[in-house]
């Protein structure tokens, strides 16, 4: 098979444990899945669980991360960049209208993640109406540590998720406030798209977003998973 121009390489996550690193699919992100996120976000209906969850997308190559410190572009066209620390749910299978008891068989492993959002993009296309891809799509826009194989620490369905920027607490929630659990959000997005291994889910943030600005250092963890240490350059 021939090609026009090199095809561009799938982003990769590396793997505790072992030097095999984690190919990049799709990102797929869900949005308000933390109830007091939702009403800081204006979504009452969302935070008292009466809607389903729902969902956007990254491009694949928007992902960045691994251990160590990441250095993290500060993206152009914003003056509200804001932070949003998040579990990562990594599949290693596929399938389509998967049941709930199965879709556990799916994931490979956990990472903690960073969802950053041009908050003031998103906020303008919102009342426009419009699209808000450019708002959460953007280059460094996925963050995301070593994938914690699944086979090594189970599934977690509580733990503290945090972040801090420059050493003060901005976010601190427990994953058993997910109005949907990790389960549940495969199972859904399942009946609309076909999943594969490679991909990777955020599965939504706790309440605490707030805006960064270059030179700010974001850590953050998920218990039982591990941390994140990110550098807004």
């Amino acid at each position: 098979m021939a090609f026009v121009f090199p095809p561009h390489l799938h982003a990769v996550l590396p793997v505790a444990g072992c030097s095999e690193l984690f190919p990049v699919r799709r990102v797929y992100c869900v949005g308000r899945n933390y109830a007091e996120h939702a009403r800081e976000m204006g979504a009452t209906e969302q935070a008292d669980g009466r809607e389903p969850p729902f969902f956007f997308t990254k491009p694949g190559d928007t992902v960045i991360g691994g251990g160590g410190e990441i250095s993290v572009a500060y993206p152009p066209l914003t003056g509200n960049l804001h932070h949003e620390v998040e579990l990562v749910v990594a599949l290693g299978a596929g399938g389509a209208n998967v049941a709930v008891d199965a879709a556990r068989s799916l994931i490979f492993g956990y990472a903690v993640g960073l969802d950053l959002t041009r908050r003031d993009i998103q906020g303008r296309a919102k009342e426009k109406g419009h699209p808000w891809d450019m708002g959460k799509g953007f280059d460094q826009s996925a963050v995301a540590g070593v994938i914690q194989p699944a086979a090594t620490v189970g599934h977690p369905d509580h733990g503290r998720i945090w972040l801090t920027v420059n050493g003060q607490l901005r976010q601190d929630g427990d994953l058993s406030s997910m109005l949907w659990k990790a389960a549940d959000i495969i199972a859904n997005l399942s009946t609309s798209v076909r999943l594969e291994a490679g991909d990777l889910i955020y599965t939504g943030t706790p309440a605490g977003v707030g805006p960064v600005v270059p030179g700010d250092l974001l850590e953050g963890g998920v218990e039982g998973i591990g941390s994140l240490r990110a550098r807004i350059v």
